[in-house]
């Protein structure tokens, strides 16, 4: 079995010299994190995709800027987290509406009832997710999504550990309070019926 830092540093070194089927290898392995990434900080699809083709026009031009002695996935969420971010600032903040939110259900076929609800939960988490500030939405979507350590998020957002361990205390906080909100609210609604 290969060291996965050796085999990434293989495609690059190869992708460097300009071998295409490296840069298909890499484009391949990456593009579901960093979709992932993208569409849990901007919140729409569409936008997720223009961010990863241009996360892997970045990285392709600047890749013989990359350190080998951190991952290649770290770089690449560096670079997405970065590009993100620079997104948001310029678009500040575009409400979501239920309609432009997309998402994936399990492969095994829940019944309609469950479904619903999965999708609900799924909904308003996404919400509460999109009203975070970027500073907060950011280590959130690195650390739950793609389960990133302390130092990691930290070298991807260029932050102390402690930074952060507060943002991130500081996000679960407000996400959980956004949720008992709209629970409320499902509540009380569901008493109005």
């Amino acid at each position: 079995m290969s060291d996965p830092q050796s085999d990434e540093l293989d495609l690059v070194t190869r992708a460097c010299a300009g071998d295409q089927s490296a840069c298909a290898t890499i484009v391949q392995r990456y593009t579901g994190v960093l979709y992932n990434q993208a569409y849990r900080m901007l919140g729409d699809a569409f936008e997720a995709e223009d961010a990863v083709q241009e996360v892997f026009l970045r990285a392709f031009r600047n890749l013989k800027s990359y350190d080998p002695s951190r991952r290649l996935v770290t770089w690449l969420l560096t670079i997405g987290s970065n590009y993100c971010i620079d997104r948001l600032r310029r678009r500040r903040f575009s409400w979501l509406t239920l309609e432009d939110v997309a998402f994936w259900l399990p492969s095994t076929q829940p019944g309609p009832e469950r479904s619903a609800l999965q999708s609900a939960q799924r909904e308003a988490v996404q919400r509460a997710l999109q009203r975070l500030p970027e500073s907060y939405r950011g280590v959130t979507v690195l650390r739950y999504w793609h389960d990133l350590s302390y130092d990691e998020i930290g070298a991807i957002l260029g932050l102390t550990e402690a930074t952060v361990k507060t943002r991130l205390h500081r996000a679960r906080k407000m996400l959980q309070e956004a949720l008992a909100a709209e629970e409320e609210l499902w509540n009380a609604e569901g008493m109005a019926s």
